[in-house]
C-alpha cells in the first residue's frame, strides 16, 4: 500500500489551516501542532519537532499580524521571521516547503493592479507585514525547495468575521445591519475551497517556478460585492460607504498559475457568497452585534 505523504503544518488552528485539515486531512498524514503545543519562535523546540517527525513537506501557514487591531503589530517582522528561519534551520530533516506569501510583498503603499510575479522587488514594502513576507520571498529566490504562493484576498469559512470584508458583511445583514464599506476599491478575492485544491496540486508537484500569484484575475469592487451580499440577504438594509472615491487597488495577474495547474477552477463569487450565507445562518445565534462592528 502506498504510504501517505507526511506533512508538517504550522498554523493549523487558523483560517487557512483549519480548511486544510478539514479538506485534506484524510489524504495526507498531517503533523499539525497548535501554538500552545509548539512555540515556533523557539528555535530548539522547532528543530526538535521537525527532526522527530521528518516530514516530506512543511506547509507554513502560521502567521502573526496583518489584521486590524493586532496586539503584535509592533513585532510582526521580528516574530514572523523568527518562525520562518527556525523552520529553515531544520531543512536537513524535511524535503520541501510551501510558504504562503502575500500580495503585500508588492508594496501596498501603491496601487497593485494586475501585477505579475516578475514585478516583485520593484519596490520594498515599508509596513511590517509586507516587509516580513518580502524578506521570506527574497530567501526563497535563492533556494530550490520552496514554493511560495502569493495569496491576495482569501475568504471563506473560518475566516475572522469580525474584520474580513465578505464574512463581516454577511453577518451584518443576518443581524439586520447595513453593508459597511470603509472605501470602495478593486480587490482580488479567492474562495478558500479553490485555494485548497491549488495547494493540493503543489503538494504533489513542486512547480516550474518558485512564485505564484494566487488569484483568478477577476477585478471585483467592494461596492459590487456589497451589492451581491445585500441582494442575497433579501433585506432592504442599504450600503454605508464611509469615504468617497476609490482606495488603492489590490489585484494580480494569475496567468502563471492558470497555465500550470490543470483543470483549475474558481468558484463564482455569487456562489461562494451563497455557501457562506448558509454557513453563517447556522452560526448567527452565537454572534453578537458588537462582535462585528469596527471603526
Amino acid at each position: 500500500m502506498k504510504t501517505k505523504k507526511k506533512i508538517f503544518l504550522t498554523g493549523s488552528g487558523g483560517f487557512i489551516g483549519r480548511n486544510i485539515i478539514e479538506q485534506l486531512g484524510d489524504k495526507y498524514e498531517f503533523i499539525a501542532p497548535r501554538s500552545r503545543d509548539l512555540d515556533l519562535t523557539n528555535a530548539d523546540k522547532v528543530l526538535g519537532a521537525i527532526k522527530f517527525c521528518g516530514p516530506d513537506i512543511i506547509i507554513h501557514a502560521a502567521n502573526i499580524g496583518g489584521k486590524r487591531n493586532d496586539p503584535n503589530a509592533d513585532n510582526v517582522t521580528d516574530l514572523n521571521l523568527k518562525m520562518f528561519y527556525n523552520i529553515i534551520r531544520a531543512k536537513k530533516y524535511f524535503g520541501r516547503m510551501i510558504m504562503f506569501g502575500s500580495g503585500a510583498e508588492y508594496d501596498k503603499r501603491f496601487d497593485i493592479s494586475n501585477v505579475k510575479e516578475d514585478f516583485f522587488d520593484s519596490r520594498v514594502p515599508v509596513d511590517q507585514y509586507g516587509f516580513y513576507k518580502y524578506t521570506c520571498a527574497k530567501f526563497a529566490e535563492r533556494v530550490d525547495f520552496i514554493t511560495h504562493l502569493r495569496v491576495f484576498g482569501m475568504y471563506g469559512k473560518y475566516e475572522d468575521f469580525a474584520t474580513r470584508f465578505i464574512s463581516n458583511n454577511i453577518c451584518r445583514t443576518l443581524l439586520d445591519l447595513p453593508v459597511s464599506i470603509n472605501q470602495d476599491a478593486f480587490f482580488e478575492f479567492v474562495f478558500v475551497d479553490d485555494f485548497i485544491k491549488i495547494l493540493d496540486y503543489f503538494i504533489n508537484n513542486q512547480g516550474k517556478n518558485t512564485f505564484y500569484n494566487i488569484g483568478n484575475s477577476e477585478r471585483n469592487s467592494l461596492l459590487d460585492i456589497g451589492k451581491k451580499i445585500l441582494e442575497k440577504s433579501n433585506k432592504n438594509l442599504g450600503i454605508a460607504v464611509k469615504k468617497e472615491g476609490l482606495s488603492k487597488e489590490y489585484t494580480c495577474n494569475s496567468e502563471r498559475l492558470k497555465n500550470e495547474v490543470p483543470n483549475i477552477y474558481f468558484t463564482k463569487i455569487e456562489n461562494a457568497i451563497d455557501k457562506l450565507f448558509s454557513y453563517y445562518s447556522k452560526k448567527i445565534g452565537e454572534i453578537k452585534k458588537e462582535d462585528i462592528l469596527f471603526d
